[in-house]
């Protein structure tokens, strides 16, 4: 037994060395919203300050590509969820000799660069008089979030029993309520899934926006544009609340997760 210690104090230092890896670079820029320098960094420490926060919250530029990224994130997320949901059913169902090729050409957007997308969904569309735009960032970015979505459904798929389906038809009942009332419940879980990868896919999406946004900005393509000019620490403050508000989600998701296995658990 005594052989096993060496081992384990290896991957207790491997855990800590890899965490650190994570998240001394998020420690650092948090620390650099709060320091009262005007170079984004924390050494050397100048004093704490709110100044950087302030200098956030006045800029309306910013607020407004941070709207613009909401909307072009909730639109996508309505149309890749749908379209990957019923790609994955389609692959599911048809043919073994047709799956394979099907499901490589449905999955080919995730192998592509981001730039080459943007690329081609500008010229695409140019070709038909759409021009850049928010609308062309959606497009763009459906055209491989889809392909998340349907990975993730189809995954689910492979749980599920066709016969609950044929017995719900065999009992009178439509393919429509089928899909609502059999089909749809076994998907949820990978439905949320799909659109929670697909809502944090485009809100952090850079290369596809930047070729298809034209004049308008999200966050990415705004703060790109802000290194050009020199960027202070009021983008490190963006940072630091943007990640104050993911560990906020996740503790209350999990707090919410202990709560629903406690009330489950049996004698509760």
């Amino acid at each position: 037994m005594k052989q096993l210690y060496p081992g384990r104090n290896r991957a207790s230092l491997y855990a800590i060395a890899f965490f650190a890896f994570l998240l001394l670079p998020l420690a650092v820029m948090g620390g650099a919203a709060l320091n009262d320098s005007a170079f984004p960094a924390i050494i050397p420490w100048k004093g704490f300050t709110w100044h950087w926060f302030e200098v956030l919250f006045a800029d309306a530029r910013l607020w407004g590509a941070a709207l613009n990224t909401l909307f072009v994130a909730l639109v996508v997320v309505a149309l890749a969820v749908p379209i990957g949901a019923a790609g994955a059913i389609l692959v599911n169902s048809i043919h073994p000799r047709f799956r394979a090729p099907l499901y490589g050409l449905m999955i080919a957007p995730i192998l592509m660069p981001g730039a080459v997308i943007g690329i081609a969904t500008f010229l695409f569309w140019s070709e038909f008089g759409v021009g850049a735009g928010l609308h062309l960032s959606v497009l763009g970015q459906v055209s491989f979030i889809a392909s998340y979505a349907m990975l993730l459904v189809l995954a689910r798929l492979q749980s599920f029993d066709p016969a609950l389906q044929e017995a719900a038809l065999d009992l009178g009942a439509s393919h429509a309520r089928v899909i609502r009332r059999v089909l749809i419940p076994h998907l949820r879980p990978a439905l949320i899934a799909a659109a929670l990868l697909g809502f944090f896919q485009s809100v952090e999406n850079f290369n596809v926006t930047l070729f298809t946004a034209g004049g308008s900005h999200t966050l990415t393509t705004y703060i790109y544009s802000r290194t050009r000019t020199g960027i202070d620490p009021s983008i490190n403050a963006l940072a630091l609340i943007l990640i104050a508000a993911l560990l906020v989600g996740l503790a209350a998701y999990e707090g919410r997760r202990r709560y629903l296995l406690r009330k489950a658990a049996p004698g509760k």
